[in-house]
């Protein structure tokens, strides 16, 4: 499972990367232009929402777990969750939490 968890990592880094950079290069570096286009309509309102929610609750269970294990090389997947998406940051902590016990 480990290497599954690693690999959807990497595509969920790259994927969506794929299209933030097509993004930057058309439009600019232009944060508020992204924002409200992720607002375009409903249907997009609601994928951002669902992603905020769910990033929030990862980030949530992120910080108890480390809270409780003191592995705190796993907060860069939070880092990767609001840097990148939950589709990087989900993958790759699971990826981290799932290494062999010592």
């Amino acid at each position: 499972m480990r290497i599954i968890y690693l690999a959807l990592a990497v595509w969920g880094a790259v994927h969506p990367m794929y299209y933030f950079v097509s993004w930057f290069q058309t439009d600019g570096l232009n944060l508020g232009l992204m924002v409200a286009a992720w607002h375009a309509n409903a249907a997009s309102s609601g994928l951002v929402w669902d992603l905020t929610i769910a990033a929030t609750a990862l980030t949530v269970w992120i910080l108890y777990e480390v809270s409780q294990t003191r592995k705190y090389g796993h907060l860069i997947s939070i880092f990767a969750t609001f840097g990148i998406g939950v589709s990087c940051g989900l993958p790759l902590y699971l990826y981290l939490r799932s290494q062999p016990k010592n």
